[in-house]
């Protein structure tokens, strides 16, 4: 149906791979995602809730009729199938309403991050040559006149309310009111180009990570149901946001694919709103970040929480540490279930499950994903010796849009991706992240990897988070720079330094201690709640 403008779009995963046929994985030749939510119509589930939180309820029926609308009104601006729509929304029910309502009608929505500053959302713009945005006004001092210039944007649709802005601007609720309600499916293809997220650009421009119809399906039939084992009486609650990979398998797919409701909160995840949408709520599985948890588990509301109605609490994207694990216990009764996926696989293919767990591990292979470590030759690693992740799934994006560069150095032959990522496995198939292939730095003559200083430093039970990086000094010398959190505010700088430092060279080696320590209060976080290390990075030295 589409392709890029430099890499024809085919799905390189064969369609009878070991993980396709070990969960049983198959779709028809014309297949299209928005069935995850309008199948719910014919399952009899209309009346059942579909989106709950402060921004306001849907039934299935409710949000069909939206995502219908929606669709037709895409279509009445001149839309074409494999447009693409930018989405530029925090969490409520226009998001899975336009959503589905673009995907039904053969257009290509994007995720995008509320947090995008003007020039970034202009590169976006730019890049996927979206016709049209649907935002709200919050937002809509983002689309400036440069974030608007040099781009194909024509309409700016405002979900709440009337605006002004560099483009025409139309109000959502007047726009999609006389829309018919009702939409069939337009006649894509299961590898047809369905939507696009971007990644984070930390090292160099955003990608495009472009996926398929049937992708968001394997991730339901590989790790929805092998951990979640969610039923329609399931309330899911994600505090990282639907922008976001993660996010939407959280609060969107799983919970639509098994008719089960999704509760949305906009606005920043803090402890205190997020307490009070569970207790509100009565979510029952919890998705969330190691630096989220460490947050509520700390938060002044915690000792107050009303956590009784959560059955399940899921983490990803970096390790938990055992203080973590067991403050979050002490607190809700429940272990966290922790898990490791990627925006290129779409969502989680490591993942401990609630009968087996590992502290500090990303998990056993999910089912429907193949794993291999592999040496830096790119051959099969059998042993215990630490090498490369490679995995392979049918929700792997076959590419980046228009970089054949960075797609052939990802995307490898038969649909394998490679991931930089150095994990070891041990004897019950557990794999332990241990960095980046990438990330090796030569210190005082010696190789060093920053991840090990940063867990080593994590250990220490003076801390309360911390990132290690390798920085560049005046004279191009390389040495490691550690960025801590005290668990106490009270303490003297110095002292704690050389506490610190002597905690490395004891517990690894003695050169492998940071030269430097830059005490802060909090850490930056970006918008998914990991670390920011790019802001960590811009700040400066102490005088």
């Amino acid at each position: 149906m589409t392709e890029t403008s430099s890499v024809p779009l085919a799905d390189h995963v064969p369609h009878d791979a070991p993980g396709t046929r070990e969960i049983g994985f198959a779709v028809p030749a014309r297949y299209n995602a928005s069935a995850i939510l309008f199948d719910n119509l014919a399952a009899g589930r209309g009346a059942r809730p579909a989106v709950l939180g402060p921004a306001g309820h849907k039934t299935y029926a409710d949000l069909c009729v939206d995502a219908a609308r929606y669709g037709h009104a895409l279509r009445s601006l001149g839309l074409t199938p494999g447009d693409r729509v930018l989405l530029f929304l925090d969490d409520g029910p226009a998001y899975p309403a336009a959503l589905f309502g673009a995907m039904r009608t053969g257009f290509v929505p994007l995720f995008i991050n509320t947090l995008t500053p003007p020039d970034l959302l202009q590169f976006y713009l730019q890049d996927s040559g979206a016709r049209i945005a649907i935002t709200e006004t919050a937002f809509i001092d983002k689309f400036t006149a440069a974030a608007c210039a040099g781009t194909k944007l024509e309409t700016l649709i405002v979900i709440d309310g009337e605006a002004s802005a560099p483009v025409p601007v139309r109000a959502a609720a007047s726009l999609i009111a006389s829309q018919p309600t009702d939409l069939p499916a337009a006649d894509t293809g299961r590898d047809d180009m369905a939507f696009w997220m971007y990644s984070s650009g930390s090292t160099g421009r955003p990608k495009g990570i472009v996926h398929l119809h049937h992708d968001m399906l394997y991730t339901v039939k590989s790790y929805s149901d092998s951990i979640l084992k969610l039923t329609e009486n399931d309330i899911c609650f994600s505090a990282p946001k639907i922008f976001f990979a993660y996010g939407v398998g959280n609060s969107i797919t799983f919970p639509y694919a098994a008719g089960a409701a999704s509760l949305l909160m906009p606005g920043q995840p803090k402890p205190s709103a997020i307490f009070d949408a569970i207790a509100h709520h009565r979510p029952t599985v919890f998705f969330g970040l190691p630096t989220l948890y460490t947050a509520l588990t700390k938060a002044p509301e915690a000792a107050n929480a009303d956590l009784s109605s959560l059955r399940l609490s899921i983490s990803a994207a970096e390790v938990l540490s055992a203080d973590v694990f067991n403050g979050w216990k002490a607190l809700s009764g429940l272990e966290i279930v922790e898990g490791l996926g990627s925006t290129e696989v779409l969502h989680i293919y490591l993942s401990n499950t609630p009968q087996a767990k590992k502290l500090g591990a990303a998990g056993q292979r999910v089912p429907g994903y193949e794993v291999k470590l592999c040496n830096p030759a790119g051959e099969t690693i059998t042993g215990a010796e630490e090498g490369v992740l490679w995995v392979r799934g049918d929700s792997n994006a076959p590419c980046y849009w228009n970089r054949p560069d960075k797609t052939a150095e990802t995307m490898r032959a038969d649909g394998w991706i490679y991931t930089g990522d150095r994990f070891e496995r041990d004897d019950d198939g557990f794999y332990f992240f241990r960095g980046r292939a990438d990330d090796l730095v030569k210190v005082s003559g010696q190789w060093v990897y920053p991840l090990e200083v940063e867990r080593c430093l994590a250990d220490h039970p003076a801390v309360r988070e911390c990132a290690v990086m390798a920085i560049e000094m005046a004279d191009r010398r390389m040495t490691l720079r550690a960025f801590v959190s005290m668990n106490d505010a009270n303490f003297d700088a110095g002292t704690a330094t050389r506490r610190l430092q002597d905690h490395v060279k004891t517990t690894l080696l003695p050169y492998k201690y940071p030269r430097i320590v830059t005490f802060l209060a909090d850490l930056p976080k970006t918008g998914t709640g990991k670390i920011d290390r790019q802001a960590l990075l811009k700040l400066p030295m102490a005088e």
